[in-house]
């Protein structure tokens, strides 16, 4: 093996020390960035392992992982917890930290106290578990990674804050290690940090993402802002300056989509919903809403950018449901089909294409990938025992039957998967079967089926796992759960089904049996893409110039991850494989599940029929998407954001700054002076502007939203604090500065619509219409521009969002609420006694004033025992004006991520 490294560079050192204390056999190559392979993605700095069978690690946590595997340490779930927390937590907030103290020029130990919340993580994990490592009692790869990460930053225990015990003692143990000694000397730091400064000087600053709660709280109490630098406020403002001109030309694809040399090439695909079940609204974020919004976002970005879907009909539930409602399996699909895409109309689903399964280009297709397995030696035939409903005459396909999960016992498993535990499982394998159509008791029946044979194709598998892992962007989870099947060894998995409704099998002795829908349901994605053109193989066939990310709830992660790249590969026709799985956790409904037969829910079909329009389902569902953890829906919830962060926030920001223009200056956009502080405010927006950026980019759509809300707060503050509304009866300097302030403020208007777009495409249009954006300002780049230049005339301004009031959200709660629906407690005679529309403004005036006094304390860095009595003032004004705004009084719990 060879390591070939940057000069030098901090990226160097983990890999360095893993292969000391893996003992690795492999000789280090020193050479400047030129020298090193190219690969896409690959930042300049980062080191290269090549293997002697040719294959190449660019990822430094995946070649540390490496060299412990090379010595038999196979990784365990919390070393790969560790790692994965330091690729997504600690690296962003170290690399800020370097930028910080390199850059900068700040003191190490300033540097050291921006490090404080995955510090604090840390400490608190080695002192809840009591080890003296991070996964055990022995130094693991999670130790060396989490070190090597640290080290260029800390360096000695004692710059770490001394409360911190157990990080303090672990961090000197690591330090004294012989490896990480030895990487030290080698790797030559703290001299390599010189060289990589010339290496961050050129890179935009970096924007740790500030852990947001879920609340309105404004941004003093979540933690102070990073300071802006001298350099990143000239930069906005020369930005501003340069106008709509400096944008980007909206690039129009011709139709059909197809890939363009050059450009990035985007597909997009979404789980296809089965076409028997209306889905609900955990389906509709779980799938199409997310990929939509981020092909949304990759439109407006100039990629070059394809998203299909569609529905998934062939299988036994078509069969049953065709019986239960007297039509054939056909006319099922094509009533559902257009049910389906009648409800992602209404929720404005961008598809280019949202076609179904039970197409002749599907059976094609299939059978291609079949064909070409079988004769490359990946199928295998066997007898099976399978379960038999003699009361039904029919072999039972495994969704219709349920009994007890063999390995966690859950008591209402499937016949293909547990919904408890996530496992895969045979249906003959359950304990105590039972038929879900007639509730009798099937028999175990022997069958002739085929196999894909999973084992025989792992190593493939893992090569391409790796590859994909390094270089794209997958959830913790679709990592985790794929992770977990392969620890577990794979199995060969049965490819057919003894049905009549799905696509045949073209083999002699199979002809009379289809293929099983998690083995022909992918391939949708193939057959719909070539129904929308016959050129389909330049997106499905194009590895090398196509990016795919597939979108999908994490029950639908191992035919995704494992099965379906199976196939392709197997196939052997150089298939466009995912190079970004991302998969969402699951929405509840308020304290329990979905249930169409219980009337316990929200269906897509039920969502136009509230009244409340299809943007404001799609804020909300955004808002509470489940990336991390389950979430669930709330109708109070709903109405607190809809009133709140709508209404109040964004809605009121936008429409006063287009009201200004109306009132003040004839609808005519003002001459704009920039003040410092106009310029101080131009970079901070451009900040979450840029963070927005960087979080889409990972596909952390939920917290790119907050972005949007930030900006909104920021606007409406700007706009609190200078009184425009006053000015403009002033003297000509005071006429002046509210001409400014109305321009800036407008031009953030404008600067929001286009950032909307993909969470809220209706909203977004309708500002464009009311403020008059031109059409080529409808593109997203990394700077805030003054694209409403002075001269520039407004339309007709007008409020974009409603209240929702409590009565019509408790109707709404009970109308869907099923059996499970609660009486609300009688609201407080407070929340009536307060809601007086005077008061109402006071509060909102002391708050404002407040909140600004707190500010200033902190800007000038007045005594901690001052600010606190000042901001306990603020939040008990902010109980007050909760409750006179009808909202709960309770103050906002514990602020970030909740440590597991």
């Amino acid at each position: 093996m060879r390591l070939r490294l940057p000069v030098r560079g901090p990226a160097a050192l983990k890999v360095v020390a893993a292969a000391g204390a893996a003992a690795a056999p492999v000789r280090f190559v020193w050479g400047g960035p030129s020298e090193l392979p190219r690969a896409p993605l690959r930042p300049p700095w980062a080191p290269v392992l090549e293997l002697q069978s040719g294959a190449v690690l660019f990822s430094p946590n995946a070649i540390c992982q490496f060299f412990f595997l090379c010595r038999g340490e196979e990784p365990t779930d919390l070393s790969t917890q560790w790692l994965e927390w330091e690729a997504t937590e600690l690296q962003p907030a170290v690399a800020a930290a370097l930028y910080t103290r390199l850059v900068l020029g700040r003191r190490a130990a300033e540097a050291v106290q921006t490090l404080r919340e995955p510090l604090a993580h840390i400490e608190q994990s080695l002192a809840r578990t009591g080890a003296a490592f991070l996964a055990g009692d022995t130094p693991s790869v999670a130790d060396v990674v989490v070190w090597g990460t640290l080290f260029p930053i800390v360096q000695e225990e004692s710059s770490l804050p001394g409360e911190l015990q157990a990080l303090r003692a672990w961090f000197q143990n690591m330090t004294l290690s012989e490896a990480c000694r030895d990487a030290a000397d080698t790797v030559l730091m703290p001299k390599a940090l010189l060289e990589f400064k010339s290496y961050l000087q050129k890179q935009p600053p970096p924007c740790v993402a500030m852990q947001r709660a879920a609340s309105n709280e404004p941004e003093e109490e979540e933690g102070s802002e990073r300071a802006l630098t001298e350099d990143e406020i000239a930069a906005a403002a020369d930005a501003w300056a340069r106008g709509a001109a400096a944008l980007p030309k909206p690039w129009q694809p011709q139709k059909p989509v197809l890939p363009v040399e050059g450009m990035r090439n985007v597909l997009i695909t979404s789980a296809l919903p089965y076409v028997n079940n209306v889905p609900h609204l955990g389906n509709i974020i779980g799938c199409v809403l997310s990929a939509d919004t981020f092909a949304r976002y990759c439109r407006l970005r100039n990629w070059n950018t394809l998203y299909v879907c569609g529905t998934d009909e062939y299988g036994t539930a078509t069969e049953t449901k065709a019986v239960e409602e007297g039509l054939t399996p056909q006319e099922i699909c094509d009533k559902y089909n257009a049910i389906h895409a009648d409800i992602y109309r209404w929720f404005d689903i961008s598809f280019d294409c949202f076609g179904r399964t039970t197409t002749p280009s599907q059976t094609t297709i299939a059978q291609d990938i079949f064909q070409r397995l079988l004769a490359r030696g990946f199928l295998l035939q066997d007898t099976v025992e399978q379960l038999r409903c003699e009361g039904c005459q029919r072999f039972l396909a495994d969704r219709f039957v349920e009994g007890t999960c063999p390995f966690c016992n859950y008591e209402e498993a499937r016949g293909d998967q547990c919904d408890k535990c996530g496992k895969l499982i045979n249906a003959v394998e359950l304990k105590s079967p039972q038929c879900k159509l007639c509730r009798g008791v099937p028999v175990v029946k022997p069958t002739q089926h085929l196999f894909l044979d999973l084992p025989k194709l792992e190593q493939r598998l893992e090569a391409w796992l790796e590859q994909s892992w390094a270089t794209g962007d997958w959830t913790a989870n679709a990592r985790y759960i794929t992770r977990s099947w392969i620890r577990d060894g794979l199995k060969p998995r049965c490819i057919t089904r003894d049905l009549k409704w799905g696509t045949p099998v073209p083999l002699d002795g199979f002809r009379d049996k289809v293929f099983y829908v998690w083995f022909d349901a992918p391939i949708g994605y193939l057959s719909i893409t070539a129904n929308y053109t016959n050129q389909w193989e330049r997106w499905w066939k194009n590895p090398q110039q196509v990016e795919l990310y597939n979108f999908m709830a994490k029950d639908n992660v191992p035919f995704h991850s494992v099965i379906f790249p199976c196939s392709l590969l197997g196939a052997d026709d150089n298939y466009t494989l995912v190079n970004h799985l991302i998969a969402t956790e699951y929405l509840n409904y308020e304290d329990g599940k979905f249930s169409k037969s219980r009337g316990v829910g929200v269906f897509g079909d039920m969502a136009k029929d509230t009244g409340i329009p299809a943007d404001i389902w799609r804020f909300y569902l955004l808002y509470l998407r489940p990336e991390g953890q389950d979430s669930a829906f709330s109708w109070s919830d709903l109405m607190l954001k809809n009133n709140s962060e709508l209404l109040n926030n964004l809605g009121n920001f936008i429409n006063r700054a287009g009201m200004f223009v109306c009132k003040f200056f004839g609808g005519t956009v003002p001459s704009m002076l920039l003040t410092p502080d106009d310029k101080r405010l131009l970079a901070r927006v451009t900040l979450e502007l840029r963070q927005y950026h960087q979080l889409l980019e990972k596909v952390r759509i939920r917290d790119a939203l907050r972005c949007i809300l930030s900006i909104s707060r920021h606007g409406n503050q700007y706009i609190q604090v200078n009184e425009p509304w006053k000015r403009i009866k002033g003297d000509e300097k005071e006429r002046q500065r509210a001409g400014t302030v109305t321009g800036v403020a407008v031009n953030m208007a404008s600067l929001l619509a286009v950032m909307l777009q993909p969470y809220m495409p209706s909203i977004s249009l309708a500002i464009q219409g009311q403020l008059c954006i031109p059409a080529d300002c409808f593109i997203l780049s990394h700077d805030f521009t003054c694209t409403l230049p002075p001269g520039h005339r407004v339309g007709t301004v007008s409020p974009l969002f409603q209240k929702l009031e409590n009565d019509r959200v408790e109707a709404l709660r009970r109308r869907f609420g099923g059996g499970q629906a609660k009486q609300a407690p009688p609201a407080p005679e407070t929340l009536v006694a307060l809601t007086d529309p005077q008061r109402l403004q006071e509060l909102t005036q002391e708050v404002a004033r407040q909140g600004n006094h707190v500010r200033q304390l902190k800007a000038n860095k007045a005594e901690k025992a001052q600010i606190d009595v000042e901001v306990a003032k603020l939040l008990e004004l902010k109980k007050q004006l909760a409750l006179a705004e009808g909202k709960s009084p309770e103050a906002p719990g514990p602020k970030g991520k909740q440590k597991k």
